[in-house]
């Protein structure tokens, strides 16, 4: 499986340089989530994705999804941007514990080792997961109105966020993006914790991470401008993605 893995982390952590193999580097941390997804088309470009579409995590995967959709545009066709969207499930007492994630048009999954530690069950988290499922339906309805997801089967996909930390919802959406059978599934992200790239690998074709750092705390740190967004920013991205046309005869 074919990723960008970096092998060198400068001494000056934030303001490091990350060398990849083939000799090309990384300059951390990203000016924003744009620069990020520029960065990140070109790393995407050799791997000869024809017809691909690029599935946005919200929110903060759709700024970098646009600029991958933008590059990879078929000439005098728009660029092929959705969203695929996914809820953490977090543990009750402490709900930015993940413990687990849903992505629509897939089941739950869980973290079953952090389960048994917190001595939880499944059934445990049923009116968390129902809450969650309720959540996901009204983004859903937010950024997509009543359109169907786009056809997935037989084409390549690119699921795109703008960081793994826990890579929880990442690994949500690649299971159910599989289960629609697509040509080839790939994970893209600007960066990684070192040792949830590691654990991805598993459940992708192809992983692109730029770069991917043990010393990592959040996805934030690593870039200058990291604003949340809104609903409102997702809708927005996605709008600015369907005017984009490459003229005919690009190459």
């Amino acid at each position: 499986m074919p990723w960008n893995r970096p092998f060198r982390e400068d001494s000056s952590a934030l303001k490091g340089a990350w060398e990849a193999r083939g000799g090309r580097t990384v300059r951390l941390p990203f000016t924003d989530r744009a620069e990020a997804g520029r960065v990140l088309a070109e790393r995407l470009v050799p791997l000869g994705l024809e017809n691909a579409l690029v599935l946005a995590l919200p929110r903060g995967g759709v700024p970098v999804g646009y600029e991958i959709a933008r590059r990879l545009a078929e000439p005098g066709r728009p660029a092929a941007l959705s969203v695929l969207v996914t809820r953490k499930i977090g543990y009750p007492p402490q709900p930015e514990l993940g413990v687990g994630a849903i992505s629509e048009g897939g089941e739950p999954v869980f973290d079953h080792s952090l389960l048994q530690r917190l001595s939880l069950d499944e059934g445990d988290l049923a009116a968390t997961v129902t809450a969650e499922r309720a959540e996901l339906a009204r983004r859903v309805k937010a950024y997509r109105g009543d359109r169907p997801p786009p056809p997935v089967e037989d084409r390549p996909v690119i699921v795109v966020d703008d960081g793994l930390a826990t890579g929880g919802t990442a690994r949500a959406a690649l299971r159910a993006v599989r289960s629609q059978k697509p040509s080839r599934l790939v994970l893209a992200a600007p960066v990684g914790a070192a040792e949830t790239v590691r654990a991805m690998e598993a459940e992708a074709d192809d992983l692109v991470v730029l770069a991917a750092p043990w010393a990592f705390r959040a996805v934030g740190q690593w870039y200058r401008d990291f604003d949340q967004l809104s609903d409102a920013d997702v809708v927005a991205w996605l709008a600015r993605a369907e005017a984009v046309r490459p003229p005919k005869g690009r190459g």
